[in-house]
């Protein structure tokens, strides 16, 4: 796990001035790789490459940049590739030099080409110097666990691990307005914008050749597609699902460290912990954990205690505190990059501190409720097209996989978004489904007169929802599969972002079983009416290992992801209030074209409910703004 830079430019330098803008790119991501740095500048004063790095596979060897043994091609890489034994005997392995995974990479794309992408296993963002064709090749992992974003200036193309990287180089620092129309809709940028203008992310499971000169012209080389399975029954899809998870565990259990897992209490990562416990039972296994101390809504400890007590696992807990939050919010959004997805980057940020302080591998639950349907969204969804079929009497004509009686007793699940339907049901009812699933994720509705009227054209911002939502490779009949799949193209990326910038800030390495093509490819054929059975969340995950967790976490029904009690915080007043008054209230804040002229932080919090996120929404993106512009 590390961090890389490099640059192509149009026109030559000499080497002092391609190693000052590689230091200059690998100083802000030091934090990604403390254990070692590498550069590398080409013979025509073109071409730079940057590494830092975290080792965890041959620990010795495997620096890089590197290069093949004939020279032609030097590749820096980021990630893990946990298939690299195999692929190592396939191409050879009297021909390898050291014991690394980015050696063979080096030697699949000199055997294979750009296609040997898609013989990799794992996460990755990986850029490869070709001096005969003299063409970059980048390429970035199929659900975009590892970041790599890039830049065309005047200067060249410049590529990074992180936009800081790329920032000293930019021709100009402004906001994108249709990526700011993205964030307040749904808190996260859809497809390869961010918030930076000019500054792109290479899209997950893309990769591009480039030239001097030139631009990526990205390439998908991997699809998920619901080809739905019809011919199996429950039991066989219950016994694969073992099969291949179980697998997906033990592949990424390979390290020559110490490898720990993230325990929230839910069935995700205690599943995860679970698996690779039982894969290495006589070894230590460290689990963490974080909880607010601010009532059991925001502690869910207990859960991750029972599962680490039933299993001899050591528990560590994080405590966290709004001085905690006062003293690193500001770290949190430099480290993030750009705002995205909620709160709970926060706790993840301090959580992942202290597992820094004793290990540098850590599993997480990553695409649990994206890939089986965990969303309490979902059941809402379903709830209103059950109330809808009853009432036209098409229940049974293949969009609905739960009915009416049968959903009833798992309502309960949403005791505690009441607030989403109230605001769900407020118009639109019965709408088609992709209307409706729009207003369930938009929550630019939410922000009402905080948003100035012309903040944001939300135009293009629908019309790639929907895109998404109807994509080609996903079925008509079942909402379920649209649902999940726009969740797992948009929403997924962007926890993903959290999990790196997070667990990365502290030279820990995030690795996330769930997220394996050959378990995400399988669970696309699942027939809906079996994952989300009676409208029972995450049904199949937990029916296949509920014999894996305790019962207080496979019986759950009040999951909520890392909940964090900043609204309650502010309106106690405190540090946290007058820290985030300074923040909004400072002239800059409150000139920021997108608030309306009668923005204040009591307008925000009269306007949402204890888990509400507008004012972290607002207070994240100045900070940002602050710091990045």
């Amino acid at each position: 796990m590390c961090g890389i830079f490099g640059c192509v430019t149009v026109r030559p330098r000499n080497n002092k001035q391609m190693e000052d803008a590689i230091n200059c790119g690998l100083s802000s991501i030091r934090h990604r790789g403390p254990d070692g740095m590498g550069k590398w500048v080409s013979q025509s004063g073109q071409v730079g490459l940057g590494h830092v790095r975290l080792s965890v596979i041959d620990l010795e060897a495997g620096a890089q940049p590197m290069h093949s043994d004939d020279r032609r091609f030097t590749i820096v890489y980021n990630g893990e590739i946990y298939n690299y034994l195999e692929l190592r005997a396939e191409l050879g392995e009297e021909f390898f030099l050291t014991n690394s995974d980015t050696e063979v990479i080096l030697r699949a794309f000199q055997r294979w080409g750009a296609s040997c992408i898609s013989r990799l296993r794992g996460m990755f963002a990986v850029a490869i110097w070709d001096s005969i064709e003299q063409r970059l090749f980048l390429a970035r992992d199929r659900f975009g666990i590892k970041p790599l974003y890039w830049a065309r200036t005047t200067d060249g193309l410049f590529f990074a691990s992180e936009i800081k990287a790329l920032l000293p180089f930019l021709d100009a620092k402004r906001v994108n307005r249709q990526a700011l129309s993205d964030y307040f809709t749904f808190q996260f940028c859809l497809g390869s914008k961010t918030l930076m203008d000019n500054v792109w992310q290479l899209p997950a499971a893309h990769h591009a050749m480039v030239a001097i000169g030139a631009e990526p012209n990205p390439q998908r080389y991997w699809e998920v597609h619901y080809n739905i399975d019809y011919d199996h029954t429950e039991a066989w899809f219950v016994e694969k699902l073992r099969e291949l998870l179980d697998d997906s565990v033990r592949m990424h259990l390979r390290a020559d460290v110490e490898v720990g897992s993230y325990v929230s209490g839910g069935v995700d990562s205690s599943l995860m912990a679970v698996l690779a416990r039982d894969q290495r039972p006589d070894a230590p296994f460290q689990a963490f954990n974080g909880r607010f101390l601010d009532g059991l809504d925001f502690d869910e400890s207990r859960y991750a205690q029972a599962l680490t007590d039933e299993n001899q696992m050591l528990l560590h807990i994080t405590d966290v505190n709004e001085n905690d939050f006062v003293e690193n919010i500001e770290k949190v959004i430099w480290h993030l990059d750009q705002p995205t997805a909620g709160p709970g980057a926060f706790p993840q940020y301090m959580v992942s501190r202290e597992v820094g302080k004793s290990i540098k591998v850590v599993l997480g639950g990553q695409g649990g409720d994206e890939i089986f349907g965990g969303y309490a969204r979902y059941l809402v969804a379903y709830f209103e097209q059950c109330i809808k079929g009853a009432i036209e009497g098409t229940l049974h004509n293949g969009n609905y996989v739960v009915t009416y009686e049968s959903i009833i007793n798992n309502l309960r699940t949403l005791r505690q978004y009441k607030p989403m339907l109230k605001e769900f049901w407020s118009e639109g009812l019965f709408e088609e489904r992709d209307q409706r699933y729009w207003r369930l994720v938009n929550r630019a509705n939410t922000f009402g007169s905080i948003l100035a009227p012309d903040a944001i054209d939300q135009r293009q911002t629908m019309e790639e929802f929907q895109s998404i939502f109807w994509g080609e490779n996903v079925g008509k009949e079942a909402y379920f599969d649209s649902m999940t799949h726009f969740d797992f193209k948009t929403l997924l990326p962007a926890l993903l972002q959290v999990e790196d910038r997070m667990s990365m800030a502290h030279g820990v390495e995030a690795r996330v079983p769930l997220l394996d093509h050959p378990l995400v490819e399988f669970a696309a054929t699942i027939p809906a009416d079996i994952k989300f059975r009676n409208g029972e969340l995450k049904r199949l995950l937990k029916l296949a290992f509920s014999k894996k967790l305790p019962s207080a976490i496979y019986e759950r029904k009040d999951k909520m992801g890392f909940p964090v009690p900043l609204n309650l915080w502010l309106k106690q007043g405190g540090k946290a209030r007058d820290l985030i008054g300074d923040i909004l209230g400072s002239p800059d804040a409150k000139a920021r074209e997108y608030l309306g002229k009668d923005f204040s932080i009591d307008s925000v919090l009269d306007s949402q409910s204890v888990y509400g996120r507008n004012l972290w929404a607002l207070l994240s993106l100045e900070i940002w703004h602050k710091q990045f512009l």
